[in-house]
């Protein structure tokens, strides 16, 4: 059983048993379980402790002296020749689905750790059956693992199963993930403190208008526009959709769906509403068609670029900690 402490083997796992035996010892080198000059479990421990072929065990350990980790002393056993390794970073990405801004997100995190590591990306679509699936699926075979649980709460218990100091949570933060690092974003907060930046431009409209569609949006935001609202005793109103709208002049219209934008965009044309003027469009999470439509989008958007270079940055440093993400008022002729 002493093979235990430094041997990890997944038997429900799709990466080969003798990788896992090579990964174990890097890592334990890694958390200096292992120093040079100690001597690491025997062939013979290792079958009988995780009943393993003794070839299996014999190709990871010619694998380690032939890469310069481990040496050999006949009739003695293997010991720690370095540990000086370079271990191959692997990194399992999970994203909720793909989209503009997380391309950016994607490309930045990629670049930043181009030549360092490898990336692999999969996307769980707000589904939590595959969600699950993906978590259990790449347990064992990656040096780190980012997650974006987007709308699941209460899973901890499926992020357990991952090498507590090899996960990273991305976007949202969660209670039961308290004790994980993260890079996340204040919704409430940032929408609150681009409305505070934005008072002159607001001050202008009769009333602010917030579609929220609910689903998988975060809730928060709803909480920082009612707060701005309420505390300047502006008129406004919170509706999921724009079905059976008529906007009326200096309204301005918050919104989170890309589609309501080009509707609302419609809308103000067909009604000869001048945009900036007395009709105002606000939209979230900024793209570089947005710089463009109408003349321009207002966005309240996070910095994805920075999110995907902050993330590589932990991934590579091992930092730990909670990390907010940068958000800002991007004003434009809508607004």
């Amino acid at each position: 059983m002493a093979s235990k402490r430094i041997i990890r083997i997944d038997s429900r796992s799709s990466r080969p048993k003798y990788r896992q035996i090579i990964d174990s010892i890097y890592q334990a080198i890694e958390r200096r379980l292992i120093k040079k000059g100690d001597k690491v479990p025997s062939i013979n421990e290792i079958c009988a402790d995780f009943n393993l072929s003794r070839d299996t065990v014999l190709v990871a350990f010619n694998e380690l002296k032939a890469k310069g980790i481990i040496r050999s002393q006949p009739g003695k056993g293997y010991y720690v020749a370095t540990t000086e390794v370079q271990i191959e970073e692997k990194v399992f990405v999970l994203f909720d689905e793909l989209n503009a801004f997380k391309e950016d997100l994607y490309n930045s995190l990629f670049n930043t750790l181009k030549g360092r590591a490898t990336v692999e990306v999969y996307f769980h679509h707000f589904n939590y059956k595959v969600f699950k699936n993906l978590i259990a699926e790449c347990v064992g075979n990656y040096t780190s693992y980012i997650i974006m649980p987007a709308t699941f709460d209460n899973i901890s218990h499926l992020i357990s199963k991952l090498p507590a100091d090899k996960v990273y949570i991305l976007d949202r933060l969660k209670k039961d993930l308290k004790n994980y690092p993260v890079v996340y974003q204040d919704f409430e907060q940032d929408l609150y403190d681009a409305m505070v930046e934005g008072s002159t431009l607001l001050k202008k409209y009769r009333k602010l208008i917030f579609v929220n569609p609910g689903g998988k949006e975060p809730v928060e935001r709803v909480a920082g526009f009612v707060k701005y609202c309420n505390e300047r005793n502006i008129e406004h109103e919170v509706i999921k959709s724009l079905t059976g709208v008529n906007p009326s002049m200096y309204e301005a219209y918050f919104l989170i769906s890309d589609r309501d934008v080009v509707e609302m965009v419609k809308m103000a044309k067909k009604y000869k509403y001048k945009l900036g003027k007395r009709f105002g469009i606000v939209s979230f999470n900024d793209t570089t068609l947005k710089e463009v439509v109408a003349g321009g989008i207002t966005t309240i958007s996070t910095d994805f670029n920075e999110m995907g270079k902050t993330l590589a940055q932990m991934v590579l440093t091992k930092r730990t900690g909670q990390i907010r993400n940068p958000a800002k008022l991007i004003v434009r002729h809508s607004l």
